[in-house]
């Protein structure tokens, strides 16, 4: 007479020894793998048993996040200008360097000087803050930059990752000093004076009279209009990086190696 009782407390019994755990395992928090980034802006959610992505992995989909996000390619910003951008912030950060941690400034060199070729990402609210014209030097070349130089007096960009310092006034006025990060590639930018200011040489109405912008000295030049905009926005210990797909750079840089 009890037997089909029994039967059915068995079956209730094994039910709770083998599939209620396996149920609430599969919702515990272990399963939300999130990915915490410097730049706080992307959080992944991953079924049970997803292996753990790689960093490269992860920055790749963060760059790619970030570059669709902010249609960055229709702005003309070479994806892999974003990727190597990101991972040296990343680096910057990990070492505790960059007081200003939220913004990362990236200077797209492969692309014509008649483009807005200066992007300021505010990576904490995944916001382009500002995308401008930016001149580069002299004698890295006129419409295009394609050669570049740490060495004093050569009139010529230089490539890599900056942290930004302090305001001045100077021959050319308000000015923001950058300190080159990178041995033999742009450590020389203080002892060359290689700063962020402004030129009437940069911006729409100097193109409006000029097939390309005008030539620094080697400094990234911006427009009059948005100088003080730019240097309220990343002065202070901020990443600035300037791009261009060189080889004996990208093989050379002790951030982008290290």
């Amino acid at each position: 007479m009890f037997r089909p009782l029994q039967s059915i407390l068995a079956v209730i019994l094994l039910w709770i020894l083998t599939i209620c755990p396996a149920y609430m395992s599969g919702n515990s928090k272990e399963d939300k793998i999130v990915i915490q980034l410097p730049t706080r802006f992307v959080l992944y959610d991953s079924p049970t048993n997803t292996t753990v992505k790689s960093d490269e992995e992860r920055l790749c989909e963060d760059a790619a996040f970030l570059y669709d996000s902010l249609r960055l390619g229709k702005l003309g910003l070479r994806k892999e200008a974003l990727e190597y951008g990101l991972k040296g912030f990343r680096k910057l950060m990990s070492n505790e360097e960059l007081p200003n941690d939220s913004v990362l400034s990236i200077v797209d060199f492969s692309q014509s000087s008649r483009k807005k070729r200066l992007y300021v990402i505010d990576l904490a609210r995944t916001k382009i803050l500002i995308n401008t014209y930016v001149a580069h030097g002299k004698r890295s070349g006129k419409e295009y930059a394609k050669s570049f130089s740490n060495t004093p007096e050569s009139f010529k960009s230089s490539l890599g990752f900056y942290i930004t310092r302090n305001t001045y006034q100077g021959a050319n006025g308000l000015s923001l000093n950058i300190d080159g990060l990178e041995q033999g590639i742009n450590d020389k930018a203080f002892e060359r004076r290689i700063v962020i200011h402004s030129s009437r040489y940069v911006g729409n109405r100097w193109l409006k009279e000029n097939k390309v912008l005008g030539n620094s000295l080697g400094c990234p030049a911006v427009p009059v209009k948005v100088l003080d905009e730019i240097i309220e926005t990343i002065k202070g210990g901020s990443c600035l990086f300037i791009y261009h797909p060189t080889k004996y750079y990208l093989t050379k840089s002790n951030i982008l190696n290290g």
